[in-house]
């Protein structure tokens, strides 16, 4: 019997993603599967209900109890967790490290649930990464938030008036969310540094045109992960990322640690460094900021210098970042769909490691013992 896939217009505050594109949904319906979807699921990025063709129509209540197979963008919450069928599969952002009464619920209506955010990094799951391709959003969008912020431009500019020098910006992580504000700051006309404690990130900031801030310290380690640096290097890091803020006028901050804070990156003397007229963007507010004055969906100003904190960038793109997400759940979906028909291979290395909740268990290990202990 063909899958039903479903698909919800999003109820999160500032959401408006869908996660499920004209596009997708027409190469599932070829690939035999049928797609049921809340009326208007797609307006909040612009994807009125009759783009989509093939696809059957419903309330957000008919989505959830007649969905084989159903597609989010966040996590649902409990209530409408509690409409869904033992043995329904969900596939989405489900925030397992922040969302402990929402797994419980999942687990206890025997829900099986594939959290986006566990796809392993591995070659073959690269199309699957939609971790990747939301924080290539964040970091192009933090740029344009901070050129609004700034009361400069970002290029040289050559004019009757006389030569106006670049801004500089710098961005700390080189993340995929770093990379793109290097490449989309450079594109503008920025002088643009940046700094990733992995020295392994060294050629892909010079890649893009961006000078990479030295320290003189290494965080290298084995296995290709980061060390715990020292007192007296942290120190010593500290001190030259502190003179490169005090010099850029504006900062773009990505670091941050699945299911745990933030570091705090910048101290407030830091930014007292800075010129007035300067800017922080801190992409890492939701986790709790890498700015010691970084609120979450506000702008601090403090000493004339503005630090905002906002919050799911990706959405206020809304349009591509919903087209690059439907296609990381299609590419994750395919494999499992076969004539049309859900089988989900449990050797497959994707689905089992992405695997949050299944037959009535927690099956991610760090979230089960988390939430069970």
């Amino acid at each position: 019997m063909p899958a039903m896939i479903g698909a919800l217009l999003e109820r999160a505050p500032r959401e408006m993603r869908v996660s499920l594109v004209p596009e997708v949904a027409g190469k599932l319906i070829r690939a035999g599967a049928q797609v049921l979807m809340e009326h208007g699921a797609g307006k909040g990025a612009r994807f009125p209900d009759s783009a989509y063709q093939g696809v059957q129509w419903t309330d957000a209540a008919g989505v959830l109890k007649e969905a084989q197979v159903l597609l989010t963008v966040q996590p649902l919450d409990l209530e409408r967790i509690a409409l869904l069928k033992s043995g329904t599969v969900l596939i989405g952002f489900l925030q397992p490290y922040a969302r402990r009464e929402e797994v419980r619920a999942l687990r206890e209506r025997g829900v099986t649930s594939f959290a986006m955010e566990l796809v392993p990094r591995i070659s073959r799951a690269q199309s699957m990464d939609a971790l990747s391709s939301q924080a290539a959003i964040a970091g192009y969008k933090a740029v344009l938030i901070a050129a609004n912020h700034l009361q400069k431009f970002l290029p040289m500019l050559t004019t009757a008036a006389g030569t106006i020098r670049p801004a500089q910006v710098l961005v700390i992580g080189a993340g995929v969310a770093g990379l793109q504000a290097i490449a989309t700051a450079k594109r503008l006309g920025a002088v643009v540094e940046a700094y990733d404690v992995r020295s392994a990130t060294r050629e892909q900031v010079k890649s893009l045109g961006g000078k990479f801030v030295e320290t003189g310290v290494s965080a290298e380690g084995n296995g290709g992960y980061a060390r715990e640096l020292t007192e007296e290097e942290k120190r010593k890091q500290q001190e030259v990322l502190d003179a490169r803020i005090a010099a850029a006028d504006a900062v773009i901050t990505t670091a941050s640690v699945p299911g745990r804070p933030a570091p705090k990156i910048i101290l407030r003397a830091a930014l007292e460094r800075m010129r007035p007229g300067s800017v922080i963007v801190d992409i890492a507010a939701e986790q709790g900021g890498n700015c010691e004055l970084t609120r979450a969906g506000e702008t601090v100003t403090h000493r004339d210098v503005d630090v905002v904190g906002p919050v799911n960038l990706p959405a206020q793109l809304a349009y591509n970042a919903s087209e690059m997400y439907a296609r990381n759940l299609l590419n994750f979906l395919t494999p499992a769909l076969k004539g049309g028909e859900l089988a989900i291979d449990w050797n497959d290395e994707v689905f089992a490691q992405s695997c949050l909740t299944h037959a009535g268990e927690i099956r991610h290990e760090p979230t089960r013992k988390a939430i069970e202990g």
